[in-house]
């Protein structure tokens, strides 16, 4: 099972029948409500309650529970279809939202998903006509982030790239390497390492004799700690970068001070000040997917009150708008993905990581 692992469309995609003309407004919800995701369903739902409280929404809320499977989502599109709704937010498994957009598509029903990140997804929108919009990051953003940022940031450094043989490293490693080619830049090493050992001297020894001051490392957070530490136990000062991985558990090993990360922000750190009050009145704490399903329930309200002002239908208007949510303005792409970065370079200051300005 996949899992979890923003401009006009296309003419086949504003072939969607108009929806929800009438004032009042029926949001599907549609999220995994049972099962082992069933916290992070949960999380989606009480972000989607609050927006439709928060902004007065005229209808009701129908909820819809995917469990995370091909069978749970097109079980939960049925019943929402049935329903009547106007317009669908959540999903968290590709999976589930894969079988469910078709009869989506049929009963002309856009869905704003906050979750699922499989590149795949809006890749194929002018093949299938899928009536997806997309604010959570493609599964590719990461790579493409570490890329960009850190291309600018190195440009004047001496810096190594190496990753740890997984797809998910070598592709961050190979991605940033073709980038810093492009912009005629070279990495003084290049190497791939063997993960999960109790040391990293070796490789500190190599990236020293190269003459690194900086190396990006693909692969995991107690790697690049240990690492880290091998590299100042030589009396080696080396500044590390790693992605996402750097948010996980801490590991046996601290993370050293001045490590950088490429990744998102914490979604409480960029959320609006009323977004927040209005999570604290309803006593929701602003954890996991409960801030992008919020965001994503302003979004499909606001696109179904413009349609229905407009006279035009829902998908459209998510195809042409702008909209302002509790972490920030976001507009769709052709594709349906959210033209919106939400990727930044961090520096780890000893206990949490802070934005480099």
């Amino acid at each position: 099972m996949r899992c979890l692992a923003f401009i006009m469309l296309l003419p086949i995609a504003l072939s969607w029948s108009p929806h929800a003309m009438a004032q009042d407004i029926s949001l599907g919800v549609a999220a995994p409500l049972s099962g082992g995701f069933a916290t992070l369903g949960r999380q989606m739902l009480n972000g989607a309650r609050t927006a439709a409280a928060s902004q007065d929404m005229p209808g009701a809320i129908v909820e819809a529970d995917t469990a995370c499977s091909a069978e749970g989502g097109a079980q939960a599109a049925r019943m929402l279809i049935e329903r009547e709704v106007d317009v669908v937010v959540g999903f968290l498994c590709t999976d589930a939202v894969e079988s469910a957009l078709p009869l989506f598509k049929e009963a002309g029903i856009p869905v704003v998903t906050p979750g699922v990140r499989t590149a795949t997804l809006t890749d194929q929108r002018e093949r299938t006509g899928w009536p997806i919009f997309r604010i959570a990051p493609r599964a590719d953003a990461e790579r493409d982030a570490v890329a960009t940022l850190l291309v600018d940031h190195w440009r004047r450094d001496f810096f190594a790239i190496v990753d740890d043989g997984t797809i998910y490293g070598r592709e961050l490693a190979e991605t940033l390497r073709a980038a810093a080619e492009l912009n005629e830049l070279k990495p003084v090493y290049v190497d791939t390492f063997r993960p999960q050992l109790d040391n990293q001297i070796g490789l500190a020894g190599r990236l020293r004799r190269a003459g690194a001051t900086h190396a990006f490392v693909g692969g995991d957070r107690s790697d690049i700690a240990i690492l880290s530490r091998d590299a100042r136990g030589m009396d080696y000062a080396l500044v590390l970068a790693g992605g996402e991985a750097l948010r996980a558990e801490d590991s046996a090993v601290p993370l050293a001070t001045g490590t950088l990360m490429v990744g998102l922000p914490r979604w409480a750190d960029i959320a609006s000040d009323n977004a927040l009050k209005a999570l604290a009145d309803a006593e929701i704490e602003p954890n996991g997917y409960v801030l992008p399903g919020l965001a994503a329930a302003q979004i499909a309200i606001a696109a179904a009150r413009a349609a229905a002002s407009a006279g035009s239908s829902i998908g459209e208007t998510l195809s042409s708008g702008s909209f302002a949510t509790a972490i920030g303005d976001i507009s769709f792409d052709a594709k349906g993905d959210a033209t919106v970065e939400f990727y930044r370079l961090f520096r780890f200051d000893g206990e949490t990581f802070v934005e480099v300005e």
